[in-house]
């Protein structure tokens, strides 16, 4: 059996790995699309960025791969019935899902040795290699009517050009490499643009046409700037443009925390530590030295050693509470202002000194919170591939589902929700509003219940996403009224005797019209709240009413089993004695206006209870007469 479960696994493990590896890498296309269209790149450096990019989303896709597969695997097997011939052979479900909870362990190990050796090595390779890519110069393409800007420093405008010749007709040409107040515009009839074959300059030979050109620069000190005018037949221009694809140094991204595995980041984490500490502390000394109102409140002590002891000055006793308004008081408006402005320009001061050595350190403690998070997120992963595990295969169990319809919604559903909120924990740890190992474990204390309730229910064969059980309890809550079905039996093994079934329905009347005289038709708002109708007393009237109807189905009889299918069911809800929790009662009473609404609805099934209840007397007079009727026959 574990070779069958293994066997039926596997295959449908790789292929929705394959498939969620493919959507995701997808969404890395749209998202770097504009940045690698237009470029000239070879085939070769979009295969390696893909390869890279491919590695980088496995920690996406590998717990979205087994919560699919596993939902799909367990719903095959529910829905041709062969967990059901399991179980009916003694095996549980978690023996069934022993041989896959044994390869999730084996997964989740595997998980965290990429997240620590091969994953760093692919985000640098990756990263890098992008950052390349952007900082590639645009494939040459000129436009027709419109100017193009993507070689640097010049505007270059062609009206019209031969596709076939390359000749580009209505050239005009703004150069501003040198600066927009040296700019210089060239006009030319035609042109033709070259690349060298080195690929670090265009070539543009220009005929017939004229140039204007700012000579500020030899004119410094003059008032009016001059400028030159030039007319050519033939012009050549070597303009600096670099097409080759040059890679940047690996090592700069090798040192972000991206590139490093859970060693590196330790030690990078414990080395910014230091340095925050250090500067603390030297920040709270300097802080505790500082004279306030000239008043300094510790000694320096040095030892023949030079270290240095501070000792705090003793607090200075006042014989009575300083009138700083006196102060001004005795002096002139100048002085006044003086000493206000005085204080004003100290305070300032002090505050634009605090917040800077704060903007120092939130550099380091932002460094920190980053390696913080990428170190968490090596055992995230391998948690997460145990947790979709335990919800996918107990759900598979339950709603009894296979193939890709119902699965991939399900999947993509709790995929979704486990995202925001995985999204939502590491932005809460990366802005400091969390502590870090609470924003990145988030989501596994979210979805962990979940796994743990899904488990259970598909262990004790609980109807979680059976709609009759909701409908059911939401039908007995609101009060719905539900038929009764009885049909003709074809063996009786207990006949009806017809004078001690008389005298049962007699004695079903009576306890009907007894219950009807000791709960009055209409309760006042008061008395709703503080005793309601008895619930006990309708259970008993219940259970007798219904083994009563149980004998009677036993009749050969078809008219009386016609009139007990008119017998109503009756209902015991809460609505009808709100008594039997005192807090709300108590509560409701206090805050009248409130439990109005609940008061008119319990009204309303009060009054439909004793519909039921008169419907009941008037059925079991009518079975009487039958009965008697079908005895007279006999």
């Amino acid at each position: 059996m574990d070779l069958f479960i293994l066997q039926s696994f596997l295959p449908l493990f790789m292929m929705t790995f394959c498939i969620c590896l493919f959507i995701v890498l997808m969404q890395f296309l749209w998202r770097y699309i504009d940045e690698l269209v237009g470029k000239g790149l070879g085939v070769d450096i979009i295969s390696e960025l893909f390869f890279y990019a491919a590695l980088t989303m496995v920690p996406m896709a590998l717990p979205l791969a087994i919560l699919l597969a596993s939902l799909m695997i367990f719903g095959n097997l529910g829905e041709n019935f062969e967990l059901t011939a399991m179980k009916a052979s003694g095996i549980s479900l978690i023996r069934t899902m022993a041989p896959l909870i044994v390869l999730m362990v084996f997964i989740a190990i595997g998980a965290f040795f990429f997240q620590n050796n091969v994953l760093p090595v692919a985000q640098t390779k990756m990263y890098t290699l992008l950052y390349s890519v952007k900082q590639k110069s645009p494939e040459l393409e000129i436009p027709e009517g419109v100017f193009y800007d993507q070689i640097p420093g010049y505007n270059l405008f062609v009206d019209t050009k031969n596709r076939e010749t390359g000749v580009l007709y209505d050239m005009m040409i703004y150069d501003v490499s040198r600066g927009f107040e040296n700019s210089s515009i060239i006009l030319a009839d035609s042109g033709k643009m070259s690349i060298t074959p080195d690929k670090t300059h265009l070539f543009l030979e220009l005929w017939t046409g004229e140039s204007f050109e700012n000579l500020k620069d030899a004119a410094s000190g003059m008032k009016n700037v001059p400028y030159r005018r030039e007319t050519f037949d033939v012009k050549e221009i070597m303009v600096p443009f670099d097409a080759n694809f040059n890679r940047m140094d690996e090592q700069g991204m090798r040192n972000q925390y991206v590139g490093k595995n859970m060693a590196e980041l330790q030690a990078t984490i414990d080395s910014v530590q230091h340095r925050v500490d250090s500067v603390g502390n030297e920040y709270a000394t300097s802080l505790r030295s500082t004279p306030h109102m000239n008043v300094i409140p510790f000694n320096i002590e040095t030892d023949s050693v030079g270290n240095q002891t501070y000792i705090p000055t003793p607090e200075v006793q006042m014989s009575r509470p300083i009138d700083v308004d006196s102060v001004f008081r005795g002096s002139s408006s100048g002085v006044y202002l003086n000493h206000l402005q005085t204080a004003l320009s100290r305070a300032q001061r002090n505050r634009q000194e605090y917040e800077y050595r704060n903007l120092t350190m939130a550099d380091d403690k932002r460094s920190i919170r980053r390696h913080s998070i990428e170190l968490m997120k090596k055992f995230t992963l391998s948690f997460a591939c145990i947790i979709f595990f335990f919800i996918g295969a107990p759900l598979g169990a339950i709603i009894r589902k296979g193939g890709l319809g119902t699965p991939l919604v399900i999947s993509v559903f709790l995929f979704i929700f486990y995202y925001i909120i995985d999204n939502m924990g590491y932005k809460l740890a990366r802005d400091g509003k969390w502590p870090v190992w609470q924003g990145m474990w988030l989501s596994a204390a979210v979805l962990l219940p979940m796994g743990i309730f899904f488990t259970y229910k598909a262990v004790n064969d609980s109807a979680v996403f059976n709609k009759d059980a909701y409908l059911n309890f939401f039908r007995r809550f609101l009060g719905i009224t539900q038929t009764r079905s009885i049909e003709m039996k074809d063996i009786v093994m207990e006949e009806v005797r017809p004078e001690l079934a008389v005298a049962k329905l007699g004695e079903l009347k009576a306890m009907t019209e007894k219950y009807l005289a000791e709960n009055p038709a209409r309760q006042s708002y008061l008395a709703y709240w503080r005793k309601g109708y008895d619930r006990d007393s309708l259970h008993a009237l219940r259970d007798y009413q219904e083994y009563l109807v149980e004998r009677l189905s036993n009749s050969r009889d078809k008219m009386v089993i016609l009139k007990l299918m008119d017998m109503p069911v009756l209902r015991s809800l809460w609505f009808l004695e709100p008594s039997r929790t005192p807090w709300i009662s108590n509560t409701m009473i206090a805050l009248f206006p409130v439990g109005i609404p609940i008061w008119l609805y319990g009204r309303y099934t009060q009054k439909q209870l004793r519909h039921d209840l008169t419907t009941v007397n008037d059925v079991s007079s009518q079975l009487i007469k039958l009965i008697q009727n079908g005895k007279d026959k006999a």
